[in-house]
């Protein structure tokens, strides 16, 4: 194996750790968001995006390696990775906006409750 092969594997499996945290912090937040408690949701959010946000740096290092000249056989596992940055980046789009909408029901309904 090529030491860029085991530079994309590393890489990979970092994605794929950083990946899994945020999930597991949107999970969290959501969790918070049920409760109401939208301070705990918020900060569970800024873990993700924390998270994710690595992950996402690791893949770019890869992109620009390969934009450089650097050559990489293809490799499953980085596949793999990818699509699941892929995905929760879309599950903590998806928890951001759940957040901001019970937010916004939870106040409306405070409102009626003083009126």
């Amino acid at each position: 194996m090529t030491d860029e092969n085991n530079e994309l594997i590393l890489s990979a499996m970092g994605i794929l750790t950083h990946a899994g945290d945020a999930r597991l912090h949107t999970k969290e937040a959501l969790k918070y968001v049920q409760a109401l408690q939208f301070e705990k949701a918020d900060a569970c959010l800024k873990e993700a995006k924390k998270e994710i946000t690595q992950a996402h740096a690791a893949q770019t290092e890869i992109i620009q390696a390969e934009a450089r000249g650097v050559q990489y056989q293809y490799c499953m596992l980085f596949n793999h990775a990818q699509d699941t940055l892929m995905t929760i980046n879309s599950e903590i789009e998806l928890c951001s906006s759940l957040i901001d909408t019970f937010r916004s029901f939870a106040a409306m309904f405070v409102k009626k409750e003083e009126s």
